[in-house]
């Protein structure tokens, strides 16, 4: 057993796997926000990669055995991921570089309050449909 599964608390997340249609489209995509949040390129292969953050990693798979090619997060399974983020002003960095990574911002109209007043998020969705949620806390006022 690995100090990492030896230290996972039991009932977390030990991987999440998402297939995608295009591998160099998902790495591009995805590689700079999970470096730039704190994982690391764990494996690779022909047809994927995976990234890890302490016990958990995350699985981008081009798969033979897709049936479609773009990720529709309205249909049944996966919605979005959400990650957490230590500040306002971070979410607001990686919202900003995202969108120079070909993200888009969803519900523009209420960002970065969409989640609500309690917190600073930014609501994105990949080239291939993925969701993400940046979640922060929300930025404190001066009176």
């Amino acid at each position: 057993m690995t100090d990492d599964l030896a230290a996972a608390i039991p009932g977390t997340l030990h991987h999440v796997e998402i297939w995608v249609p295009d591998l160099d489209r998902a790495i591009a995509d995805w590689s700079w926000l999970l470096e730039d949040l704190g994982y690391t390129l764990h494996q690779r292969w022909e047809r994927g990669r995976s990234w890890k953050l302490g016990p958990t990693y995350l699985v981008f798979e081009q798969s033979p055995a897709l049936t479609g090619d773009r990720h529709d997060r309205c249909a049944p399974g996966l919605n979005h991921l959400a990650f957490h983020v230590e500040s306002a002003d971070r979410v607001d960095l990686l919202t900003a570089k995202a969108r120079e990574n070909g993200w888009s911002l969803l519900f523009a109209d209420l960002h970065p309050h969409a989640g609500g007043p309690h917190q600073y998020t930014a609501y994105l969705a990949s080239r291939d449909g993925f969701e993400i949620e940046l979640v922060g806390p929300a930025r404190r006022t001066d009176s």
